[in-house]
């Protein structure tokens, strides 16, 4: 019989905790047991193993920073929606460095939440880039650069790469001021109308 109160759900939540203390990559089920107080194999009446859960962790952790990103670009358009998303990014990729790394894999194809995850964070992006008339395959590649820029500059500063004494906040700002004032002068390296 299951342990009183220990549910699916506690177990996800209480491997989120434990994936922003440890890393994602560290994730046990043996540390996940000792944190919940039972035993391993009480787990298994809760998850399919250890991928599964961390497929539950990921497919969580898409899921708030889908919400973190609507709820940042929230009554917002064009460049300002880019900069509080950015600002929103990398707060919660700070707050929950484990989770965010579970964010960062592409989605499994077989798991259809997983795809619904991803796609509503993609979809927030994408939504903002069509106030550039960004579109289709442009946007695609739009989201790619904004990605690739906002998750260089976090993992970077996680990993203490940026040692000159100089303000972070002010060069993450001066980062997406650049990817901004590559959309806002139109067709180029980003693409947009001709």
């Amino acid at each position: 019989m299951p342990r009183a109160g220990l549910t699916s759900d506690r177990v996800v939540t209480e491997a989120e905790r434990v994936v922003d203390q440890v890393g994602f990559g560290n994730l046990s089920l043996a540390a996940l047991a000792e944190n919940l107080g039972v035993r391993q194999p009480s787990l298994y009446k809760h998850v399919a193993g250890l991928p599964a859960l961390k497929q539950a962790v990921a497919v969580r952790a898409k899921a708030e920073l889908a919400d973190v990103f609507a709820r940042a670009a929230v009554g917002k358009s064009r460049g300002d929606a880019i900069q509080a998303i950015a600002v929103a990014y990398r707060q919660w990729a700070h707050e929950h460095p484990g989770r965010y790394e579970a964010a960062l894999r592409a989605p499994d194809p077989n798991d259809p939440d997983d795809a619904a995850a991803s796609a509503a964070a993609v979809s927030v992006i994408f939504e903002v880039l069509s106030g550039y008339e960004l579109h289709g395959t442009d946007a695609v590649h739009a989201a790619r650069a904004l990605r690739s820029a906002l998750h260089g500059f976090v993992s970077l500063e996680a990993a203490g790469g940026f040692g000159l004494p100089f303000d972070l906040d002010d060069s993450y700002s001066r980062l997406v001021g650049v990817y901004v004032s590559s959309l806002e002068a139109g067709p180029g390296i980003l693409g947009g109308p001709d």
